[in-house]
């Protein structure tokens, strides 16, 4: 059922473009720091949280660098590089402390509506990938983030933690697998949802669905004219804004090239689409309780890391494998397939001429997952549940992800795997690209940008006091604090039920 369209406010303080976990995030927060500030927030379409921040779109781990093994990378030397992985785990506390303050303002429904305590596992076997294993365990164990990591290459241990994934395994074959047991799922979906419902009953905020933000122009007053669009009745209107936040997912690229700053200039996007298998069998889906995840396959992109994943939607315990990518020209899941052609600006065309020519594997990659058949995804789905059946699983579409493509000095343009943020100079507009690990860091990636694009009101005391209140851990050294981290884990634990 299409909402009731609301009428436009003129001029506001803020413009919000998308309604996904990102605005959502910036948007409670803004409210929170300052009451009296107005945002309009658009949506193209008729309902929040819809693209890439949805359930079904989204792998719903809570990134907290737990299981992900592309957050650990091998260096040549044979180490592994745990520095991503410790900023990404104090990230996702501080994304916990802040949805604690939101249950306790009573903003959030029950905890237990978008997050689940789940296991996180990593998973592998043969020699190479046990040894690498085993390495990123002992470099890891030493920080107080994952200091009750267990580690085991027992296979009667990790038949007990994931049965699924042993029964049927050949018993010689080398396994190892890592567990933390305080790792969480969470249904982006329902959170975005529930936090623009939220905010739609604030005075001041004023949400339209079935609108698309078109372009944005300099008002010539440190200010900037939003262009607008209703897909419903096509009628174009145009908004003014102190402060513009493109948090569109895909769509984003195509608004920044847009905006008239200097920084949006050698941004590029790749589009990469995926697939899930779900399963259909009640007996299998009960029997696994985990989110275990592999090593990725060479030139693989990030977000197509194999896990075997025990979801809650709506509800209801899922499992789910995957994703199986895909590409597609679309920037979004309900996009156009001309996104990608209309990106190509002379100011990013040789970035992504050299990122392509740099990253032939992915290209290869892709290819190769456009060519699987059912009995191929079901092969690649044995290496974690070696006794998978077809007639257990459907295939069902996942989010539509968007690569940044950026400039580089040395190597003329890299496709980058992560979360990008851009802020013009004078911190009038700010936009975030990319993908993993996105919403799970939507909290520390809202509180970075609040210093730059709102520099005195953030330097007072006043702002300094709710923000330590909204989220008392950030710009805190989790990995060493010790104290700090068993502090907040406690408190957020008990607040969002997850003891």
């Amino acid at each position: 059922m299409t909402k009731a369209a609301k009428p436009l406010v003129q001029k506001t303080d803020v413009v919000l473009m998308g309604a996904g976990i990102m605005s959502a995030t910036l948007g409670i927060m803004l409210k929170e720091l300052n009451p009296d500030i107005t945002i309009q927030i658009f949506e193209r379409l008729d309902k929040a949280g819809m693209e890439s921040s949805d359930a079904w779109n989204n792998a719903g781990t809570g990134h907290s660098a737990f299981c992900e093994l592309n957050y650990t990378p091998q260096k040549p030397d044979g180490s592994v590089d745990i520095s991503k992985a410790l900023k990404i785990a104090e990230s996702f506390e501080v994304s916990k402390e802040f949805w604690a303050y939101l249950v306790e303002k009573r903003f959030l429904p029950k905890p237990s509506e978008f997050i689940t305590k789940i296991p996180h596992m990593s998973f592998v076997w043969g020699d190479e990938n046990v040894n690498y294993l085993k390495k990123r365990y002992d470099a890891m164990h030493q920080s107080p983030l994952f200091s009750d990591m267990l580690y085991s290459e027992s296979t009667d241990q990790i038949t007990e933690w994931a049965p699924l994934v042993m029964q049927g395994r050949k018993a010689k074959q080398h396994v190892a697998a890592t567990r933390m047991d305080i790792g969480t799922d969470v249904n982006f979906g329902t959170l975005t949802r529930t936090m623009i419902e939220c905010l739609e009953k604030m005075p001041g905020v004023t949400v339209h669905y079935n609108t698309e933000a078109r372009d944005l122009d300099p008002d010539g007053k440190k200010g900037w004219d939003v262009f607008i669009k209703n897909l419903e009745t096509k009628e174009k209107s145009k908004v003014n804004a102190r402060f513009v936040f493109i948090g569109a997912g895909g769509a984003t690229l195509h608004l920044l090239k847009k905006a008239e700053i200097k920084e949006r200039k050698g941004y590029g996007g790749f589009p990469v689409s995926g697939l899930w298998l779900k399963s259909k069998n009640e007996e299998l889906i009960q029997m696994h309780h985990a989110k275990v995840y592999g090593k990725a396959s060479v030139g693989s992109p990030p977000m197509s890391v194999p896990h075997i994943d025990t979801r809650i939607i709506d509800g209801k315990k899922e499992l789910l494998f995957g994703p199986f990518a895909g590409f597609s020209t679309k920037f979004l899941k309900n996009g156009s397939l001309m996104d990608l052609p209309k990106s190509i600006k002379y100011d990013n065309l040789m970035p992504m001429i050299f990122a392509g020519i740099k990253n032939v594997p992915l290209t290869k990659y892709l290819i190769s997952q456009l060519r699987l058949k059912p009995e191929d995804r079901i092969e690649a789905l044995k290496e974690y549940v070696p006794v998978a059946k077809l007639k257990d699983w459907e295939l069902k579409e996942a989010g539509q992800r968007v690569q940044v493509i950026k400039k580089d000095k040395k190597e003329g343009g890299v496709l980058e795997f992560g979360t990008e943020v851009v802020v013009s100079e004078d911190g009038t507009v700010a936009a975030l690209l990319g993908a993993s690990p996105g919403a799970s860091t939507a909290v520390a990636v809202m509180l970075g940008i609040l210093p730059k694009c709102f520099k005195k009101e953030s330097k007072t005391e006043a702002w300094q006091k709710k923000l330590k209140e909204m989220a008392p851990s950030f710009g805190v050294a989790l990995a060493k604090e010790e104290a700090a981290l068993k502090e907040t884990r406690q408190r957020t634990a008990k607040v969002l039920s997850m003891k």
